[in-house]
């Protein structure tokens, strides 16, 4: 079992559709781009000496060539590890390092930092930009078959950051990325050949993963030239290719219905918009089905179970005359159909309807474990279950409703942000004596990053220090974007830092 089978019988049943296309501009069909991701596998194995597990990792603004590396690197029997390409050189680094890659493929625009990252990764030989002669080059040679890997193989190593504040890779296998796959087709949609999905949000985490599903029914990958999210070049991209599927943030459903360019979207289109990684508000999800109809579903995953729990279908989104449509809409929705979930107790009993506790899962999608990380991995996996780490609680439906996010996490415009990670660096400074890390709602990004600090006797210290200090350590994005400073935090008898109090005063 390879997950590269699902281009190969695309290659075969809509050889002449297009695979992929740059903006408005086809770029290769199913059957060129099949071939051209054969040469490249050998030229992975052969001309790099790659061997099969191998990690080769991406650092790239979306484009059409994450799709051929990708590609290229599981036909031969490789694994990814694709990376955020917001994140710091020293969070490059780490994952580099962590994860052993041994290539590191790159658009221009971060060849200095990757360059940067890999002194601190000795496994990485090779930096490969895909816009040189270097990469061009792998499309000279002969196609070779497709390399057999077993279920179980690493395909994608998932990085997510944890609350210790190091990125753990969830290792994602051949079948779970299966699994994933026709899960999609038995609980969110069945796509028409040549129908398309633009690729808004990154490449390297949920935008990516739907491309399994895209790629298995003959859909085009659209990655908009500005290589970013743009509501009218969005607008105009659906409409060059119809039929489009588009996974968004629920921030970046906000901005689709509030820009005055979504009444230039034509009716055939926008397929279905599949949202998930924030809450979204009853109200704007309100506003969405009257400008778009009946073209919504959400998901509720994990990186541990990539976009694999939930889901909320867009027949629930419609029933506007069901008695309980505004609370349907509040939730996750059903257990996906091949996971099992439920929601327990400290010591994993189930909990009877309406009670809430920790949500657990189990399934073929749910990841083998975090890379070299068995102790994180002990904990979140137990006798086959995932323990998510979020709280929610089902209703007599069978519907899941989130009430907390896992660990205190963050999201803010779709990303994840753990205060754990930022509150390490802001420690760095011999002035903070203890900060806190927590999330502030924004009407735009759902929440934004607020730091309370106490600081060290009577030192002096000023928010510009703290700011350089996270953009030396951690990506832009999750820089706090205040600072509360005062006297002490509160705590508990055990000396526990209580967040939600903290809440309470911003």
């Amino acid at each position: 079992m390879n997950i590269a089978h699902l281009l190969l019988g695309s290659a075969q049943e809509f050889r002449d559709l297009p695979a992929l296309a740059r903006g408005t501009t086809p770029y290769l069909t199913y059957r060129d781009l099949w071939r051209k991701v054969s040469v490249m596998s050998t030229h992975l194995t052969g001309r790099f000496g790659l061997k099969r597990g191998d990690r080769v990792a991406f650092a790239m603004t979306n484009c059409v060539e994450a799709i051929e590396v990708m590609y290229a690197v599981w036909h031969a029997g490789l694994c990814a590890v694709p990376m955020n390409a917001k994140l710091h050189a020293r969070e490059f680094a780490f994952i580099l390092e962590n994860s052993g890659a041994r290539i590191c493929f790159v658009t221009p625009d971060l060849a200095e930092t990757i360059a940067e990252a890999a002194k601190e990764a000795p496994d990485l030989k090779e930096i490969v930009d895909v816009t040189t002669r270097s990469y061009t080059f792998m499309e000279v040679g002969d196609p070779s078959p497709v390399v057999s890997t077993e279920p179980t193989d690493p395909a994608w190593l998932f990085y997510t950051s944890g609350t210790t504040g190091r990125p753990k890779g969830a290792t994602l296998t051949h079948r779970n990325l299966l699994a994933m796959t026709l899960n999609y087709y038995a609980d969110a949609d069945r796509p028409p050949p040549g129908g398309s999905i633009v690729h808004a949000a990154p490449i390297s985490h949920g935008s990516g993963l739907w491309n399994f599903p895209m790629v298995g029914r003959g859909s085009v990958q659209v990655f908009p030239e500005s290589g970013k999210y743009e509501v009218p070049e969005t607008v105009e991209l659906m409409n060059r290719w119809p039929e489009c599927s588009i996974f968004l943030a629920p921030t970046m459903v906000k901005r689709l219905i509030e820009h005055g360019s979504v009444a230039d979207l034509q009716p055939q289109a926008l397929r279905l918009i599949t949202y998930g990684g924030a809450p979204m508000y009853v109200a704007d999800l309100k506003r969405a089905l009257d400008l778009l109809g009946n073209k919504l579903m959400q998901l509720y995953g994990q990186g541990e179970s990539p976009m694999t729990i939930t889901h909320l279908s867009r027949e629930y989104h419609w029933d506007r005359q069901h008695p309980r449509w505004e609370q349907r809409l509040a939730s996750a929705g059903r257990a996906d159909s091949c996971m099992e979930v439920r929601v327990v107790d400290e010591e994993g009993r189930q909990l009877p309807v309406g009670e809430v506790g920790e949500i657990i899962c189990k399934g073929d999608p749910v990841m083998a474990g975090y890379w070299n990380n068995p102790e994180a991995t002990a904990r979140s996996l137990r006798d086959g279950w995932l323990w998510t780490g979020d709280v929610g609680a089902f209703d007599e439906e069978g519907l899941l409703t989130l009430k907390d996010r896992s660990k205190d996490m963050i999201i803010s415009g779709g990303s994840n942000i753990y205060p754990r990670e930022i509150e390490d660096v802001l420690n760095l400074h011999p002035a903070v004596a203890e900060c806190s890390v927590v999330g502030r709602p924004h009407p735009e990004w759902g929440e934004e990053v607020v730091a309370f600090v106490v600081k060290r006797g009577t030192a002096s210290l000023a928010p510009g220090e703290l700011d350089q200090l996270c953009l030396d350590n951690i990506a832009r994005f999750k820089r706090p974007k205040d600072y509360k400073f005062v006297e002490a935090l509160p705590k508990n008898n055990y000396g526990k830092i209580l967040k939600t109090e903290l809440r309470k005063l911003l």
